[in-house]
């Protein structure tokens, strides 16, 4: 079985075919950065991973770019309220970005572009779309360049939408424009925002439009032409259908197959600052859950359904995630951590199927049961071919216990080192109660550890801990 992937475009399932055999180029609509992370945002870095890390198994060259939008109209009014330069702001924001992808294990882009660094590439598509008769000045001395939805028959076709019901474009007044629905490609300088967001163009100092900066980073990496295109399923329109208008009507073929994923919202709600509603990283530490947690409550749900946030399903996604987690390590502690083994077939069936993690993990989860049988029975060797096999899944989900991510090695988890010493500390000091008998120090120890969060097993190896809730 091959894979295949929801196509949006297309409104079906295709067989994944790429444009050259053996590589893949992926461009994945990275976040504007107003505004530090919510968790919403990282669902999308997690599911376009757990796509990437599954085609680097099927054998593939993967060139994935993940922009960053760094210039826009809500940076430029963030820059305003608090009196900050937009690119202060801009780079505050990518910095927590980076550090939270880190966190939940995100494989770094091959190239993480920023919508800055490539205005001449924005020049050179406008220049082309208003030779070609798809865009046009505006007259009315703004400066201002639109795209002329008009003049492109093919417009509507990713989202489904006839132009004829379309309202107008809002991104700028419709003043300068032949029909409100044409788009802006640039925007000339405006008296009443920041004097630094600007850059000089045939067409009078100006900034880009947000459609035109993807189109520019798609072409400047990934060329003419590429695979897979992806981000969520609010930026189907009007984002990703201008993109699409105007790279065509440039002359470029663009992307073979759009993958959108699904949003996740709290109380219905799509969530956002601007709502009131977002919950970032340090909310779901205050929970006590950890982010490789996170990143599997993500996994459980497939790519294209909405996630709608409650701490009660985060929790149970915890415990189900812990349970996995003390598989692993038992069996790790009885036959040692050995190399990641072969994928079952149900495993790839259910990935190559559009990439159907809720099914994968029944796959895994049912390998964890008899490789849990097989530790209570003695069965080293069973032990050791379902270890093999689970780290193995998990890996291609971003969860494996043992990887040096979650063991420690760099980010948010430099602590662990700590964390293990001092534990081991507080284990040393129960031992030595229980050898003197002193039963009342030996339970202190273990109460004061469970109060902090980490449960003691006793095991016929010796004391093992595990990071838990209380009972």
């Amino acid at each position: 079985m091959t894979l295949r992937l929801y196509d949006t475009a297309a409104r079906s399932v295709r067989d994944f075919v790429p444009r050259e055999a053996g590589k893949v180029g992926v461009y994945l609509c990275g976040l504007t950065l107003q505004a530090p992370p919510h968790i919403g945002h990282l669902r999308s870095g997690v599911n376009y991973d757990v796509l990437r890390r599954w085609l680097l198994v099927a054998g593939y060259e993967v060139r994935f770019i993940r922009n960053v939008t760094d210039i826009d109209d809500k940076i430029l009014t963030k820059a305003q309220e608090q009196g900050r330069p937009f690119w202060s702001i801009a780079y505050a924001n990518e910095l927590v970005l980076a550090e939270s992808y880190r966190a939940l294990n995100v494989l770094p882009p091959t190239y993480e572009p920023r919508a800055t660094g490539h205005i001449p590439e924005m020049h050179e598509l406008i220049a082309a779309l208003i030779a070609e008769g798809h865009a046009y000045p505006a007259t009315d001395g703004s400066g201002d360049v639109y795209f002329d939805v008009g003049s492109w028959p093919a417009y509507g076709a990713l989202s489904r939408q006839s132009p004829d019901d379309m309202q107008s474009a809002g991104d700028a007044p419709d003043r300068g424009k032949r029909d409100p629905r044409d788009f802006a490609l640039w925007k000339g300088a405006k008296p009443d925002e920041p004097a630094d967001a600007y850059w000089p163009s045939p067409w009078g100092r100006g900034r880009p439009g947000w459609h035109i900066e993807c189109s520019a980073m798609c072409w400047r990496y990934l060329g003419p032409e590429f695979d897979i295109h992806g981000g969520g399923l609010d930026l189907i329109f009007p984002h990703h259908e201008n993109e699409l208008a105007q790279s065509q009507a440039a002359g470029l073929p663009f992307a073979r197959y759009w993958v959108h994923h699904g949003l996740l919202s709290i109380d219905g709600a799509k969530m956002g600052k601007s709502l009131g509603n977002a919950l970032d990283l340090a909310y779901v530490d205050s929970l006590g859950v950890r982010p490789v947690e996170l990143r599997y409550y993500y996994a459980a749900a497939h790519y294209r359904s909405r996630i709608d946030y409650s701490e009660a399903a985060l929790r149970e996604a915890a415990v189900a995630y812990r349970r996995i987690e003390g598989f692993v390590q038992r069996a790790a502690e009885r036959v040692g951590p050995g190399l990641l083994g072969g994928l079952p077939a149900g495993f790839v069936a259910a990935m190559d199927d559009d990439l159907n993690t809720s099914a994968a993990l029944a796959v895994l989860h049912e390998t964890v049961r008899d490789g849990n049988a097989a530790l209570t029975a003695g069965d080293d060797v069973t032990v050791r071919t379902t270890l093999a096999s689970a780290r193995a899944m998990l890996d291609i989900l971003g969860v494996d216990p043992l990887d040096p991510a979650w063991t420690g090695g760099g980010g948010v988890n430099d602590l662990r080192g700590v964390v293990d010493s001092l534990i081991a500390l507080a284990l040393e000091q129960r031992a030595q109660a229980r050898s003197r008998k002193d039963w009342a120090a030996a339970d202190a120890v273990r109460d004061q550890l469970k109060q902090a969060g980490v449960l003691v097993e006793d095991t016929p190896q010796g004391p093992r801990w595990t990071i838990g809730e209380q009972d």
